[in-house]
């Protein structure tokens, strides 16, 4: 007659199957890309966030050094805001002291505004024009309020067509006085950006704020 196999025998298979599923799991992880920071979205990076894979800070910091690295070829940024790290300290200790579902999907997102765009802050809004430098704005515009509320890091300005091309029709595009004739487009930076409208070099500008 036949003898059902002991307890040990079905013990046995059963860390066998757990084993082997652990084994796949570990090598699908491993198979998985990783994350590209000059290539997320928000939505990558906000995940990456609340996995702790990454900090507001640590992604500000990656876009400062490619800026200072690229800038002087490119001139695509006019200044960078000296907050930024700052904001992006805020970021991670507001992201650590809230639930998630409750901050923005901007916020600890680093942004770049075109340099028409007005900030009542430490940084210049000049339209490119050497003629406002030092000048100071009476308030934020209404995206930047917006933009500081939802906890978004305000990187620095980027550059334009001086006076967004009013200054001369026979002014080359892309170039303006703080910054000189800017060589390529939004895509060589891969960093957020943000305008009011369409910019001559930076194409899809709004991207950052559609669903905002």
């Amino acid at each position: 007659m036949a003898t059902e196999p002991p307890l040990a025998f079905y013990r046995s298979r059963v860390l066998l199957i757990l084993l082997a599923i652990a084994s796949l799991e570990l090598r699908t992880d491993a198979l998985a890309p990783a994350l590209s920071l000059e290539e997320a979205s928000a939505h990558d990076l906000q995940l990456a966030f609340r996995q702790n894979k990454l900090t507001s800070r640590q992604l500000t910091e990656l876009y400062l050094n490619r800026i200072r690295r690229l800038n002087p070829l490119l001139r695509g940024v006019i200044e960078v805001n000296p907050d930024a790290l700052r904001q992006a300290d805020r970021a991670d200790r507001e992201r650590r002291g809230k639930p998630y579902g409750m901050l923005s999907a901007l916020h600890g997102i680093p942004i770049l505004l075109k340099d028409n765009i007005a900030t009542k802050d430490k940084m210049n809004t000049t339209a490119g024009s050497f003629a406002l430098l030092g000048s100071v704005v009476p308030r934020d515009a209404g995206v930047v309020a917006r933009l500081r509320s939802a906890g978004a890091v305000l990187l620095g300005k980027a550059s334009l067509s001086e006076w967004a091309h009013y200054r001369s029709i026979a002014a080359p595009s892309g170039w303006c006085a703080r910054s000189g004739q800017g060589k390529v487009s939004r895509t060589s930076y891969r960093f957020p950006f943000l305008s009011l409208s369409v910019s001559e070099r930076f194409n899809n500008s709004n991207a950052f704020v559609r669903g905002y």
